[in-house]
């Protein structure tokens, strides 16, 4: 079957034609770099990560460019507030995502630009949208003019007549519309700048992709991916000023993924339910992130939560387990034919990306390795099963060490977490024992959430309270 893609643009699967046959190229929207990667920033990353693997193994070549935001208002703020230069504090944050991006098996892009690095190309287009009356100068400060591009709304579906009804009086009164966006920013003291025709300034954020992309990729390349946050303003401010600016389509293909909630929940600082990855990474391990950010369909939502990652370590002890047991099988001869597995595993993920059906194959073809080693099966079979079986989960980015070694860091990983936290755990428990024998249930149940916050999991039965981490 053909591949299949949703494109947010037209709202409707489409199949995949790159414009150059043979040749993928594609941009996704990183990180702006002011603070750790959160679990939103791991599902991105990993989505287009498998987006990617999957292109390559349909024998695509990928020009795959993922940027960097390291310069914005938020990361000026943020060095401002520790009192550090904003150059430094983004470095920091970059070397810290891609740390955790490694342990999470995403694999490098093509390239990896910074804003701060094509400003030249950024001054380009904005000197293109102010030569074709797109954009404005006001005091240093330019503004894109979205009443001059007709089509602004049609990746989101937002119309500016609607938009305008229920828009409030906007804080500068300077611009034309309400709804008119920054490409040019105006030096402030303090702020990094640069010099331009329109006096020092810096560009804004949506202009720093316009500007990238097309340096990188060319007008009017394959793919455009990012958070489906991002849909509106961002992708929808880089569609009306590149096409304002070059006319013709901009992107051929968006995709999008959807949030991570927590436990049903939006994840939001102000809600106190945030996760870095680095957080996630010391609770679990890396590969049972990724297994539970590929759960589900990229373009829904998926639920953090303990229930949730549990589950996922779980299916990927069930994963290793068999890949060890069928190891005493190999090396050797295969059967006969395939096991049909690998291709219902490609026509998943040619069903517009979808892990989750994916998955579904890889563990149904797990069952059935376990039930033929159970059954003292055809040895040729299991083999060439346990190979299937690796060669799925490694176009997931799964089975990344050898069987015994995953078992053996998997202890590794929970001995050094009792080292560190069996004092007070055990002594959290023997306050709850307390509680319970006082028949203070609410203390006691109080007791039990904070060791369920800390990863642990109680059980009380007839002989007293036995406890495991979870994961």
């Amino acid at each position: 079957m053909p591949l299949l893609v949703y494109n947010t643009l037209t709202r409707r699967k489409e199949e995949f034609v790159p414009g150059e046959p043979g040749l993928v190229r594609m941009y996704v929207c990183g990180p702006t770099v002011y603070d750790s990667a959160h679990m939103g920033h791991a599902r991105s990353a990993v989505v287009f990560d498998v987006v990617y693997r999957h292109l390559l193994a349909s024998g695509f070549r990928v020009t795959y460019v993922r940027n960097f935001t390291d310069v914005d208002d938020k990361i000026i703020r943020r060095a401002a507030e520790r009192g550090e230069d904003p150059k430094t504090l983004a470095e920091r944050y970059i070397d810290e995502f891609h740390q955790d991006m490694d342990a999470l098996g995403v694999l490098r892009p093509s390239f990896e630009p910074r804003a701060t690095e094509f400003i030249g190309p950024i001054i380009e287009v904005v000197t293109e949208l102010l030569k074709k009356g797109a954009a404005y100068v006001i005091d240093g400060d330019v503004y894109f003019r979205v009443e001059a591009f007709p089509d602004y709304g049609k990746l989101s579906g937002r119309k500016l007549a609607d938009m305008e009804a229920g828009a409030r009086v906007d804080v500068d009164e300077r611009k034309e519309s309400p709804f008119d966006f920054a490409l040019w920013k105006s030096a402030k003291p303090g702020e990094p700048s640069w010099e331009s025709p329109w006096g020092p300034g810096r560009p804004g954020w949506h202009i720093e992709c316009s500007a990238m992309s097309r340096q990188q990729l060319g007008h009017g390349f394959d793919i455009h991916g990012g958070g489906s946050d991002l849909i509106f303003p961002h992708h929808e401010n880089e569609i009306a000023q590149s096409e304002a600016a070059f006319g013709g389509s901009f992107v051929r293909y968006w995709i999008h993924n959807g949030f991570v909630n927590v436990n049903s929940e939006k994840m939001s600082k102000s809600l106190g339910n945030f996760f870095t990855v680095g957080e996630a990474l010391k609770q679990y391990h890396p590969e049972a992130i990724r297994l539970f950010l590929l759960s589900k369909h990229y373009r829904g939502p998926v639920d953090f939560s303990d229930s949730a990652m549990n589950d996922a370590a779980a299916g990927l002890d069930r994963m290793y387990s068999c890949l060890l047991r069928a190891g005493e099988f190999l090396p050797g001869p295969l059967a006969d034919g395939s096991s049909g597995y690998p291709e219902r595993f490609r026509e998943a993920m040619d069903d517009d990306f979808n892990t989750a059906a994916a998955l579904g194959v890889l563990f149904e073809a797990v069952r059935q390795a376990n039930r033929l080693m159970d059954e003292k099966g055809e040895p040729a079979e299991i083999r060439g099963l346990a190979l299937d079986i690796r060669a799925m989960g490694g176009l997931l980015g799964l089975f990344s060490q050898e069987p015994a070694r995953y078992f053996e860091t998997r202890k590794e990983a929970a001995a050094e977490k009792s080292s560190a936290d069996t004092s007070v755990i055990e002594a959290l428990i023997a306050e709850r024992a307390a509680a319970r024998k006082a028949k203070d249930f609410k203390a006691a149940d109080a007791v039990r959430a904070k060791l369920k916050d800390m990863g642990v999991v109680i059980e009380d039965g007839p002989n007293g309270t036995t406890w495991k981490f979870a994961g």
